[in-house]
């Protein structure tokens, strides 16, 4: 039996969110259903990480409870907060700013997190147990609220990147650097360490693209042309080509006793045109192309589950309520 978890984590939200749009569409659910078959057709079991717009779709809504009603799916939060009701306009901005939900008011937090639970809730009629922040910013007030809400997985954590430089509305994201790369039940004192809460957070899978040393040059370099560039790190994600990478980086995470491997994608990165990087009908053949060449990689090697199998299996017989 293969023992070694495959998480694939979907962002499912609204068409091209990359670029400044007057009104979000959400045409993208429309294409999710060839990427559920071919999970199925290789024992996966996808988690949709499901925002505003899409939840309000009746598309993606019907989609969705026929997927969870087979038992090949899971669907769990995704919040942007710039455009989640309820509103509030002093940081919400029109959504020009796409606000990190740490920014806001702890009351406005809370207020949003309520909102998008009962949502989704009432929509697909099962409880929500995992979440991934909207642009991957996370904190220690958002840990509890979720833990108040009954949440039992987050997936914000991305190990060695550093999104401090990438402005919000006020501020900038989270420093993942010091966080660990593995699952780990969270502090909610302190969300890079582990404690004693029912909260597993499983970070994404990642790795530095360089040795330390290599790295901390060519760092040096940009700082002397007066430059800040963020440290380059390989992710188990599509960029177009790069199923050969995303293998290397299982093989990686394999051979050092990984006990998971997750993969994201954006919903609307399955539709031609709905993201920078796959553009028309030819990137998605050749989207679908290195899907199939992980995946099959995966297959014989990996067991397919949610993030909500994955507590389960962590928690069976441990006393984490």
């Amino acid at each position: 039996m293969n023992t070694i978890p495959f998480l694939i984590t979907i962002d499912t939200e609204g068409d091209n969110l990359w670029q400044s749009n007057a009104e979000i569409s959400a045409r993208n659910a429309r294409f999710l259903p060839r990427f559920q078959s071919l999970c199925e057709e290789h024992g996966f079991k996808p988690c949709y990480l499901t925002n505003y717009e899409m939840a309000s779709d009746p598309d993606y809504q019907a989609f969705a409870r026929s997927a969870i009603a087979g038992g090949n799916a899971e669907v769990g939060m995704h919040l942007h907060a710039w455009n989640s009701p309820p509103a509030h306009p002093a940081t919400d901005r029109g959504g020009k700013a796409q606000a990190y939900l740490i920014e806001y008011p702890r009351a406005a937090m809370q207020a949003k997190i309520d909102f998008m639970t009962k949502l989704l809730e009432d929509t697909f009629g099962v409880k929500m147990l995992s979440h991934r922040a909207g642009r991957w910013a996370f904190n220690e007030v958002y840990a509890e609220l979720l833990l108040e809400y009954g949440y039992r997985i987050d997936c914000s954590v991305t190990p060695h990147v550093d999104w401090s430089g990438t402005p919000g509305a006020t501020a900038g994201g989270s420093d993942y650097r010091r966080f660990p790369d593995r699952a780990y039940f969270v502090d909610p004192a302190d969300i890079s360490k582990a404690g004693d809460s029912p909260l597993l957070e499983v970070p994404m899978t990642t790795r530095p693209k360089y040795p330390g040393w290599v790295q901390a040059l060519k760092t040096g370099a940009d700082r002397l042309r007066g430059k800040r560039r963020p440290a380059s790190i390989v992710w188990m994600r599509p960029r177009g080509g790069n199923a050969r990478q995303m293998i290397a980086l299982a093989e990686q995470r394999l051979a050092a006793g990984a006990d998971y491997i997750e993969f994201m994608l954006h919903s609307s990165e399955f539709m031609p045109g709905g993201s920078p990087t796959f553009r028309d009908e030819a990137a998605i053949e050749g989207l679908y192309a290195d899907l199939d060449e992980l995946f099959r990689y995966l297959a014989p090697r990996c067991e397919g589950l949610t993030l909500a199998d994955y507590h389960r299996r962590l928690t069976r017989g441990a006393d984490r309520s």
